[in-house]
């Protein structure tokens, strides 16, 4: 059914998203290849970053965000291994959706497909926010594939975010001024400095009609299955949701987790406090090369 495929508004909507993606290309700060992979739910835009002979490091941006999204992070973590950066599919970006997506196993079954596409056998995953929902579902449904796991914020995965942020976050969407977004961040990602760049596609992205689930937590079993060394990182003053609660989660549930709540974060703590957090990323990447 067309209800079920997500797609812009308009045809205006779908120009201005595009012009807001071509500005925010421009802070790509690295040689980038683009490629194109399908998949069963439709054609996925990967951006590729980097070389050495790392293990490769797949990158799962959050809500209203794209490829783009790691401009500001994509350097340090591409310094000696190759990042695959994609545009989810399903949501704003550069992606088509051609079938419908119902439910976390088939964006499990997606990022499986992506993995295969893109040739990686194995493949370090890392996913931030909505991201994290994203390849903790990818863990779970195929373990044999990741080299590790990071889960970065990923309070929506784990536990169910606060009511106060889903008010916030569903008023911003409904009046998408520069000013409501604006407040948002402020609230949200303290600390945390957007150019108008990301702004410009988060607001366009809000006009992309969207027929995807959102993010619920995981389950025990779906965290059990989980195989992969796992990663899991907190901001000890997020306002998503509980981060204790959340952490609890993946220690109790995925085998030999390690879970960090970093004092002073935010939900956007990985670019509020890029060197103390950008270095526990590498420095468990790092440890699991060979995992």
């Amino acid at each position: 059914m067309t209800t079920s495929i997500g797609s812009f508004r308009s045809d205006a909507a779908r120009a201005d998203y595009e012009r807001a993606y071509r500005d925010l290309e421009r802070l790509w700060p690295l040689p980038a290849t683009e490629l194109e992979v399908e998949t069963q739910f439709g054609r996925t835009h990967v951006r590729r970053s980097g070389a050495g002979d790392r293990t490769p490091l797949v990158l799962l941006h959050g809500l209203n965000g794209s490829s783009l999204s790691w401009h500001g992070t994509v350097a340090p973590l591409a310094a000696d291994r190759v990042v695959y950066a994609p545009d989810v599919v399903g949501t704003a970006g550069r992606s088509v959706q051609t079938a419908p997506l119902t439910s976390g196993a088939d964006y499990g079954a997606w990022g499986e497909q992506l993995l295969a596409g893109l040739g990686l056998g194995r493949a370090h995953v890392l996913g931030y926010s909505e991201g994290a929902w994203f390849a903790g579902h990818l863990a779970s449904r195929a373990p044999h594939r990741l080299a590790s796991l990071t889960l970065g914020e990923g309070i929506s995965a784990l536990v169910k975010p606060s009511r106060a942020v889903v008010s916030r976050m569903v008023r911003a969407a409904m009046w998408p001024t520069e000013k409501s977004f604006a407040k948002l961040d402020a609230w949200l990602t303290p600390g945390v400095e957007l150019s108008p760049e990301d702004r410009g596609v988060a607001r366009a992205a809000t006009r992309y009609r969207r027929r995807t689930p959102w993010p619920s937590p995981l389950t025990d079993a779906e965290l059990a299955a989980i195989a992969a060394p796992t990663l899991a990182l907190f901001g000890a003053e997020t306002a998503l949701g509980d981060p204790v609660a959340a952490g609890r989660r993946v220690a109790d549930h995925v085998p030999g987790a390690r879970v960090e709540i970093v004092p002073g974060g935010g939900h956007g703590l990985l670019w509020q406090l890029p060197d103390r957090v950008l270095l526990l990323v590498t420095e468990f990447l790092d440890a699991h090369d060979h995992a």
